[in-house]
């Protein structure tokens, strides 16, 4: 009963696009429409909740269902560390440490009572709560690093996402150059995509007189879920066509 996908360069394409769409999506809410960081973290958790609860008592993997679980935890991520980063006033570089450090406290508490921290196959409840906990804190880590980049170090947009870029090829290179473990290296890789992903959503959202491309949150937002839903849906269509059965 294993309800993840396996990890192939299609699922770090749909997580790219699905963390940038959480980004423009979290912007659009909390910023375009005046909601509020704290108010939107309150109503983007709650639907985050309720996603994990379908994907908890499904007893099959189901590619929507997972991927809206992934599209609901970069979306409450984004509010939830601008909330921290901004409206606390706890500042991007101490956001990011205090939610590094509550990462990898999952992540040993994960190691610690399950015995593996396997993103390969995940069977039991404990699990998956413990993988999509890891899963809600690393987006919003990532969140705080990207604007922490594009912001503070004086890099822009365009220079976060190519730092972010560097790093993730290096992550590449010791995946298939080094005996560096695969686990560390997907955790690795899983943060760094979020922060990419933020950059690269305020790449696109923001208007050319701030290093933006200009298009929006709506704009963005509509582009990149036309895409994730494409994506889907093709990759649903070949495991149909690989397996002989439809897959919902």
């Amino acid at each position: 009963m294993n309800k993840i996908p396996q990890i192939t360069l299609a699922f770090w394409i749909m997580k790219i696009c699905a963390t940038t769409l959480g980004e423009t999506a979290g912007d659009l809410v909390s910023m375009t429409l005046h909601v509020g960081y704290a108010v939107s973290s309150i109503l983007l958790i709650s639907l985050f909740l309720i996603a994990l609860t379908g994907q908890l008592l499904s007893k099959e993997f189901k590619p929507v269902l997972y991927w809206t679980v992934i599209l609901a935890t970069s979306t409450a991520g984004t509010t939830m560390s601008d909330f921290m980063d901004r409206t606390l006033g706890l500042g991007y570089a101490t956001g990011s440490a205090i939610l590094i450090s509550l990462l990898v406290s999952i992540l040993v508490i994960w190691r610690l009572v399950e015995g593996s921290l396997s993103v390969d196959k995940i069977t039991s409840r404990r699990g998956e709560v413990f993988y999509w906990t890891a899963i809600l804190f690393s987006n919003t880590l990532g969140t705080a690093l990207g604007d922490y980049l594009a912001d503070d170090s004086g890099l822009g947009f365009l220079g976060g996402a190519l730092v972010i870029s560097s790093l993730l090829v290096v992550v590449i290179l010791c995946h298939y150059l080094t005996k560096l473990s695969p686990v560390l290296l997907f955790w690795i890789a899983f943060i760094l995509t979020r922060p990419f992903g933020a950059t690269f959503g305020d790449l696109l959202t923001k208007p050319l007189e701030k290093g933006g491309l200009g298009f929006g949150t709506i704009g963005s937002s509509i582009i990149l879920f036309v895409i994730l839903v494409g994506l889907i849906a093709y990759s649903m269509r070949k495991k149909t066509v690989a397996g002989g059965e439809s897959v919902s």
